[in-house]
């Protein structure tokens, strides 16, 4: 059994099929990505993952879990984190806070135990001193320092992307969905995303799941690609593989390119 699972997945509305029997596995602190045109049905599949559309059919497996049918705050629970393709953070608090805002799950004593939190040796104090601490790692590992009391909302949009990347690793995931990680950064931020992405990989153990139109960084980082076009899975395999395929080519060439790029 694979560590995550995707099966014959389907998703309508109404008159519309999104996704079309869509299947993907990925081992346990792998790297894949989820490529296609735009419309393809990609932050779709993302959806249906992490709870917020329930597929008309199909099953979502992980760590041999059936997660259709479960709410969002449940597969955090499982260790499943996620980022949006539009920023989701609180543009009126600051890194920290964001961050913090992370650390939710793990969070035992509740929010009236901060009463307790001056008193010397007590719970509330040693859990947000632990809390912090892991904050501040992953504040130092995005090298995020210079705007750790920023307001997140006055932050360059490529520095508000890391945020949102280090809020989904505070809450310590064992499988991370990216949906467009780098889109908004100039090249030398996507440089940087790239070697933490792996870092994350590595060090972290996490295994990842991508979105992303950056070719480049898909092809360099990624053991495996699933394409998506109109919903249908038209390619899954290396990126080798991928990047050839007739169908691939099509898609986001055009027939009459395809033939020429085949040929």
């Amino acid at each position: 059994m694979s560590f995550f699972e995707v099966n014959d997945l389907t998703m309508t509305f109404g008159g519309l099929t999104a996704l079309s029997g869509v299947s993907l596995s990925l081992d346990k602190g792998s790297i894949a990505a989820v490529i296609g045109p735009n419309g393809a049905g990609k932050t779709t599949l993302f959806n249906c993952v992490f709870g917020l559309y329930k597929p008309t059919s199909g099953s979502i497996r992980f760590k041999d879990q059936e997660l259709v049918g479960k709410r969002p705050h449940q597969m955090a629970a499982l260790g499943l984190g996620r980022t949006f393709q539009n920023i989701e953070l609180f543009k009126k608090m600051t890194t920290l806070d964001n961050l913090l805002l992370g650390r939710h799950l793990h969070m035992k004593t509740g929010v009236l135990s901060g009463s307790t939190f001056f008193r010397r040796g007590s719970r509330a104090a040693a859990e947000e001193i632990a809390h912090r601490h892991k904050v501040e790692e992953i504040i130092d590992f995005l090298d995020l320092q210079s705007a750790r009391n920023r307001y997140v909302g006055g932050l360059p949009y490529g520095t508000q992307k890391k945020v949102e990347l280090g809020r989904a690793l505070c809450m310590e995931p064992e499988l991370l969905l990216l949906d467009e990680p780098v889109a908004g950064m100039n090249l030398e931020e996507k440089q940087d995303l790239m070697i933490w992405l792996k870092d994350i990989q590595e060090v972290f153990g996490v295994t990842l799941l991508i979105i992303e139109h950056d070719m480049r960084l898909v092809m360099e980082i990624s053991q495996r690609i699933l394409v998506l076009n109109f919903g249908q899975p038209i390619a899954l395999g290396a990126p080798d593989e991928v990047q050839n395929h007739p169908e691939v080519l099509k898609a986001y060439l055009g027939e009459d390119h395809a033939g020429v790029e085949a040929a």
